[in-house]
């Protein structure tokens, strides 16, 4: 029976597949897929986490037998006697062999994969013992991923596509049949950056969490991976069966399950249409970005790591307006790129977008970002948005911070490079940083090393920034207007938190007013000036964005074509009365929708 889960739309499209759960845990579990040939591997790996367990409750079992009622009682030595049955079920074993061996998971998924399913299974039982089994179950899952942390396989470079023959199951199936690949959705409660990373690679045709906000980190890479997203979907993760068709409608931010064969007809063309327009966009790659007034409009690319220039040179990228440096950082345990990995990786995007500039922002770990370090999360704290993040953490750890400057510098020999520092908020901090720079060229000065000149820019996404924007133009050489976090510290909304994502106004008087403000500022002293922020890519806003003066926009790359298209369609000169209307308005939102 078809239903749907609704959450947030944040990457457009429609995806149609088959469900690939990602299962939570208590502890942190890899998910990625495996080569055919390391299937043997990864299933030895679970077996030899399964003999050391069963060694491990064997040698209980003969202690808790050598004590006395007091000190054991019988209870524990039947726990023990339970958790081993579980060890040998042919349930679990058998369950986690599929899932390696079928859809080629690395055997961490593969076990918290079998355990949601065989949990399921222990809730609908009738029997309140039986139905309590499931936390022994649950422990021993949890043994064996600890047994086996530590002991993962190299992460393939690219997952494989699987081809399966067509199975009697298959009578509703439109991709059975020999040699036919089937598309796969991701379900999960949330995703990690460093999952993002990993699935960024991956075959996923779309994906769908349970928390998570517009412009959660989740959903930014989601629409730089340009599949169609849902996110906030609640209990998406524990409705949807492994397996089950699934259809992502992400322009509406709705997922059906289990749709008839009639709705998946149906979608199909939906999803064949939306194809055909992108085909209509590609037109407009060379296409110069002028509105109709002859107003040159530049249209830039936000990337996450070296290798996604292909993908802005391909869209018609007038450069990179930003590079997240902090991804270089993520989903390493702790252990920070040095000096050299990161000048290789910067120095790889400058050559990758052929001589177009490279604003490369310094490390914005926290928040919806965090990062592991000496075993901490960062975020454990009480409210990571607002604290030890961004430029205030690279300020903490000055050593980290001139590593990451150097590598900037060296970088800046091979093309024209931006250098861009988030979240600055204070005149203090602004000389601290100025500091930090001049010590990394006389550093490098003294090592001899060559190193070329950088643009020095800042983010502008903290209220007090842009309420002092001639302190930042008196230091900088450009602003660059982070939205996201400007509109998440403008009216106080942790943006990745689905329960207040209602109230994430891009709209809202005070917001609009900010933008316009530093947009003024700028031009007013022949200061760039650029708007990074998700906004930046929302073609309902690329009217108003042109009408209060902006002139650069950086966005996903699979977002310039349809930007370039509102661009190319607009008259700047007579858009700026119509802003100026908006900015006045008590409800800008429904002037904007005129």
């Amino acid at each position: 029976m078809t239903f749907a889960v609704h959450g947030l739309p944040v990457a457009r499209g429609i995806a149609i597949g088959r469900a690939v759960l990602v299962v939570s845990s208590r502890i942190d579990v890899a998910h990625y897929f495996i080569k055919p040939e390391e299937i043997e591997t990864e299933i030895d790996r679970v077996r030899t986490a399964r003999n050391a367990v069963a060694d491990e409750l064997t040698k209980l079992q003969a202690n808790v037998a050598q004590m006395g009622p007091n000190d054991a009682p019988h209870e524990l030595a039947a726990l023990l006697e339970v958790h081993q049955m579980l060890l040998q079920d042919e349930a679990l074993t058998g369950g986690v062999k599929h899932w390696i061996s079928e859809r080629l998971y690395n055997a961490e998924w593969a076990l918290t994969t079998q355990l949601e399913i065989i949990a399921r299974q222990f809730d609908e039982m009738e029997d309140a013992y039986l139905r309590e089994r499931k936390a022994d179950l649950e422990q021993v899952v949890e043994r064996l991923l600890h047994r086996m942390k530590g002991t993962a396989a190299v992460l393939a470079p690219s997952p494989p596509r699987r081809k399966r023959a067509a199975t009697d199951d298959d009578n509703d199936d439109p991709t059975a049949g020999d040699g036919i690949d089937v598309p796969l959705v991701l379900i999960a409660h949330d995703l990690s950056p460093a999952d993002m990373l990993q699935f960024k690679k991956s075959v996923f045709a779309g994906f769908v969490t349970d928390v998570g906000g517009r412009t959660s980190h989740t959903a930014i890479v989601a629409r730089s991976m340009d599949i169609p997203a849902v996110v906030g979907a609640r209990s998406a993760s524990q409705l949807i069966q492994q397996d089950a068709w699934d259809i992502i409608e992400g322009d509406a931010g709705v997922l059906l399950v289990d749709p008839s064969p009639l709705i998946l007809a149906e979608y199909g063309f939906k999803q064949r249409q939306g194809e055909l327009e992108r085909e209509r966009l590609n037109r407009l790659r060379n296409t110069p970005s002028l509105t109709l007034d002859d107003q040159r409009v530049e249209l830039l690319a936000n990337i996450e790591m070296p290798g996604d220039t292909a993908g802005a040179v391909k869209a018609g990228a007038m450069g990179v307006g930003l590079f997240r440096s902090e991804f270089l950082f993520m989903g390493r345990s702790g252990n920070l790129p040095g000096e050299e990995e990161q000048y290789l990786a910067y120095k790889a995007a400058i050559e990758g977008m052929n001589g177009l500039p490279v604003t490369i922002r310094t490390v914005d770990i926290g928040s919806d970002k965090p990062l592991e370090r000496g075993g901490k999360s960062q975020d454990t704290h009480l409210n990571p948005a607002l604290g030890l993040r961004a430029i205030r953490w690279s300020l903490a750890d000055p050593p980290m911070f001139l590593t990451q400057l150097r590598a900037i510098l060296r970088a800046a020999v091979h093309g024209p490079v931006n250098l861009l520092v988030p979240m600055l908020a204070h005149g203090s901090e602004i000389r601290q940083t100025m500091t930090l720079i001049d010590r990394a060229r006389v550093a490098l000065d003294n090592s001899g090393v060559a190193y070329g000149n950088v643009r020095l820019g800042a983010m502008i996404e903290i209220p007090a920034a842009a309420l002092t924007l001639k302190l930042f133009l008196k230091y900088f050489d450009f602003l660059s207007i982070g939205t996201n976090d400007l509109i998440q510290y403008t009216l106080a909304i942790d943006r990745a938190d689905e329960a207040v994502s209602h109230l994430y106004d891009p709209c809202h008087p005070a917001v609009l007013r900010l933008i316009a403000d530093t947009i003024a500022e700028c031009n007013a002293q022949g200061k760039g000036v650029s708007v990074c922020g998700e906004m930046a890519g929302d073609i309902s806003m690329t009217r108003l964005l042109l009408g209060l003066g902006l002139r650069s926009f950086s966005m996903h790359p699979s977002q310039i074509l349809a930007v370039k298209q509102q661009v190319l369609r607009a008259d700047a000169a007579k858009l700026k009365p119509w802003a100026d209307e908006i900015l006045a308005s008590e409800d800008p939102a429904a002037l904007l929708q005129d």
